[in-house]
Formats: C-alpha cells, structure tokens, sequence
C-alpha cells in the first residue's frame, strides 16, 4: 500500500470513528499500522475492560474472534466488530463446550480454570477464567480441589511447576508459541550473548526453563521498560516489536525465532477496519444466556486477582 493510500485510510478511519462514537482497540500482535491507529493497545482482557469502561458506543477489535467475544460479554449495550470474521485462534478452536462437558461428567467435582484465549461458550462452561498473568493466583485460589486446565497446557504446566499442584491439562496449545523450541533460544542466545530471554508461557516447558522471565505480552514489555539491561531476546509473537520499540528506543530486540509470527493477528488491515466502522459489520454477539454464564466465570477471576 502507498503512503498516500495509507494516509487517505487513516483519515477516514478518524472521521468514521468520531461519527460512529467508536473506541479502536489492538492487541500487541496486530499490525504496526493498526496498533498506530488505535485508541488502545493492550492484552486481550485488559483491552476489553478499558472498553466497556468508555462512553463509547462502538467497539472495533482489532484482534482474533474470542477477544471481541470477552467485549461483546462485557459491553453487552455496546456494538462490538472485528474487522475480519475470520481472524479465528486454533488454540481456542481446540475445545469447545460439547468436550468439555463430556470431560466434566467424567471427573465431577473438578474445578475448571479456562484461559481467557477461549469461547465465550467454554467460559461459559468453566468455573473460573484466568489470564497468563493471573493464572497462578487463580489456581491458588482454588484450595484442594482438583484442577482441569483449558485449553492450553503448556500455560497449565508451567502454572503446576509454580503453584506445585496437580493439575490436569487439555491437549491444547498456541501454535506460534508452540513453534518455539528450546534450540533456538540456545541459538539466539549464542548469536546475542549479553541478552535477556523473555519468553511467554503459551511456550514450552522446555523454552520457558531457559528463559531469564516469563511473563505476558504486558509482563514482558514491562520488564524490558524497567531492565537496567539492553539487549533482549523475545519469545513470543513479533507484533509486540513495535510497542518494545517505542517504549524503549535505546534498546535491541532480537526475536527468538524469525517463525513467531500468527497469521491470524495479521489478518487485520486499516481497510478492513475502515470498512467495518463504515458498514458497522462484522458484529460479534454472544447470546444472552451463554453470556451470562461466561460473565461469571470473568467476575470470579477478577474478584480472586485484585
């Protein structure tokens, strides 16, 4: 796309959104271009909550499907879009409600902790929800009780080693995250010796065990803010380059792997984002009593986390 495309866009993305009284919302992973035009750039739930706190009556997600379903649960007077319908996340796609019902009749009494990278039908279904920066406090909160983690076990496995607790895992998992291994870091390492590893837990046991933090996108991001060290190796997806570099213009970022890239964050572009807040489509909505249920489970992580 030309600049001067580009500029056009972004012009009358501002004057759609002042007409619709929209709030622009990104993910760390989406496109520079899109992260640029957003009111806020964020972790998933954090993005969500600073919405439905706005006066705003339009909420465009510039993210995956389950993200602007946490809005539509949370915002249910507001109009909530993403601007592809197909930006999906294979690791929320790998349980959904049916499973997880059938597994639940399996074990009654287990406690179900569903990371919020999940349908709002599976939230619905759980007990509590947690985020890769509260997981462990949530799962502590649950004293004694036996623990069914979804959908991503290597979130759950590096939450076990922390917490020292039992934990049964669904056999789910980010295939960007889970992409990373063990040797690329040692190679990454190698080639940057004075780097700092920081890595998301969605990756493997054997990654985060090398890492010198583990974190969420949030966690790592701050990290680097507040490290007194310059030169750092990521460890998960390549959009959060462009908010590290912007924070932190003194320092270098080196991406563990030139693979950690989600085609689906990429999927949004300035076009797409024009379009839905011009045609106010594709809306995302979550049925009232799907929603309600999942609400709790949000509340309930909320109250545990403050």
């Amino acid at each position: 796309m030309d600049n001067r495309h580009q500029q056009q866009l972004i012009a009358e993305i501002k004057e759609l959104r002042k007409e619709k009284n929209a709030i622009i919302l990104a993910h760390y992973y989406q496109p520079n271009e899109v992260q640029d035009i957003a009111d806020f750039v964020g972790d998933s739930l954090q993005l969500a909550q600073k919405a439905a706190a706005t006066e705003a009556d339009v909420i465009v997600f510039c993210g995956v499907h389950f993200m602007a379903e946490s809005a539509a649960i949370l915002s249910p007077d507001k109009i909530v879009l993403l601007p592809d319908i197909n930006a999906g996340c294979p690791m929320a796609d790998m349980v959904d409600a049916e499973e997880l019902r059938e597994e639940k009749a399996k074990h009654p009494g287990t406690k179900v902790v569903c990371y919020v990278n999940s349908s709002a039908e599976v939230k619905a279904e759980s007990d509590i929800c947690c985020t890769s920066s509260n997981a462990q406090k949530v799962v502590d909160s649950l004293l004694n009780e036996d623990i069914l983690f979804v959908p991503d076990e290597n979130l759950g496995k590096f939450v076990a080693a922390k917490a020292n607790k039992k934990i049964k895992y669904w056999p789910g998992f980010c295939p960007t995250h889970h992409r990373l291994g063990k040797e690329d870091v040692l190679k990454a390492r190698a080639e940057n010796p004075e780097a700092k590893v920081l890595v998301h837990p969605e990756c493997r046991e054997e990654v985060w065990k090398e890492a010198d933090y583990v974190g969420s996108t949030a966690g790592i991001i701050k990290y680097a803010e507040s490290s007194p060290a310059k030169e750092f190796i990521i460890g998960t997806e390549c959009g959060i380059l462009h908010e590290l570099q912007k924070r932190c213009p003194d320092k270098k970022f080196y991406m563990a792997s030139d693979d950690m890239r989600c085609p689906n964050m990429k999927k949004t572009s300035l076009q797409k984002v024009r379009d839905a807040l011009r045609n106010l489509s594709p809306q995302i909505t979550v049925p009232e009593e799907i929603r309600l249920k999942a609400i709790g489970a949000l509340e309930r992580m909320l109250t545990v986390s403050k």
